[in-house]
């Protein structure tokens, strides 16, 4: 007679549109817009990679995913925001590989991605590059090498704030070389690349997904990307190893984050619109334009993000320590 109730029951929430839930309305995901918080500046090489991601996803969920910026303390602010909210799955963080140096960065770290945040996927593996301002004397990396080096030389390296990208980059680019450079913060890549057009900087790295135009058209120099292998957008700019600088190995990975205690079919219906998204041609066709491409379908996975987060919160962590810059 009980069993015969809960059939009736189920029955009758059908007739009238409704799921049995289990613990909240796992089935009507998404019944609200989503938002992608990017900690970074809008126009910045996060932001770009999430503006097309989100016009892709829409079309998938059937709801609205829209970007947002939230700026400020090296891109904790944002991951604070997501780490914070509801999990429901209505905030997605695309975070860099920043998520994984910030514990390192702060020595009152704001949050804990290991256990306030849970991963949903990688999103594509942007490459980094060496570059410099267009009237600088040297040609290639051997040649930027040498003048680095040079006796009482005085440089400066330019980074768009203390946790981002170039950041990371242009640090342990002064740990490997232990030669005399000023470092000097920016908010954001925009400003960075603005000075040193007007020769104003040196040199600095920077995403394939902002400095690549700036190269193509010759207002600033490429020395060398920071990959195993060249560009083919940039066929004819060396990579670190090949110049004589094979330490200098980064590559700035993507994911998507939700608050802690997402449930796990929110989880998975998120993650699998994100591989639809790396699929649709047209995030192929622009990620190929930046210079990078779509992760593939098995590391657009919470397994593999979450693996990869930890695997690099390891690998920073004596490299930062090391370098003494920290955030209050």
């Amino acid at each position: 007679m009980r069993q015969h109730r809960a059939v009736l029951a189920i029955a009758g929430l059908l007739l009238l549109g409704l799921q049995p839930q289990s613990g909240h309305a796992q089935g009507r995901f998404p019944d609200r817009p989503i938002t992608i918080i990017v900690p970074f500046a809008a126009g910045g090489p996060t932001d770009v990679v999430a503006r097309q991601l989100g016009e892709a996803m829409t079309r998938d969920l059937g709801v609205s995913v829209v970007s947002e910026n939230v700026t400020g303390a090296g891109g904790t602010l944002g991951a604070q925001r997501v780490a914070a909210s509801r999990p429901d799955g209505s905030n997605l963080l695309l975070g860099n590989i920043g998520v994984a140096t910030a514990p390192s960065l702060f020595r009152r770290p704001p949050y804990d991605p290991l256990t306030q945040l849970d991963t949903v996927g990688l999103i594509t593996p942007v490459p980094m590059i060496l570059v410099g301002r267009s009237d600088l004397p040297a040609n290639t990396l051997p040649e930027l090498l040498a003048w680095l080096r040079r006796p009482n030389a005085e440089v400066n390296i330019a980074h768009a704030g203390l946790g981002s990208a170039s950041h990371l980059c242009a640090t342990l680019l002064r740990s490997i070389l232990q030669t005399p450079m000023t470092a000097v913060a920016f908010r954001g890549t925009a400003p960075v690349m603005t000075e040193m057009m007007a020769g104003r900087i040196d040199i600095t790295c920077d995403q394939t997904t902002n400095a690549l135009p700036y190269v193509q058209d010759g207002r600033i120099k490429a020395f060398a990307a920071t990959t195993a292998e060249r560009l083919a957008a940039l066929p004819n700019v060396s990579t670190t190893a090949e110049g004589g600088l094979p330490q200098l190995q980064v590559t700035i990975w993507h994911g998507f984050y939700v608050a802690h205690g997402t449930p796990r079919p929110i989880i998975d219906r998120l993650s699998q619109s994100l591989r639809a998204a790396l699929a649709d041609p047209a995030v192929v066709n622009r990620f190929r334009e930046l210079a990078t491409a779509p992760e593939p379908p098995e590391r657009a996975t919470p397994e593999a993000h979450r693996a990869l987060l930890e695997s690099e919160i390891t690998r920073w962590k004596p490299i930062l320590t090391a370098a003494g810059e920290y955030a209050d």
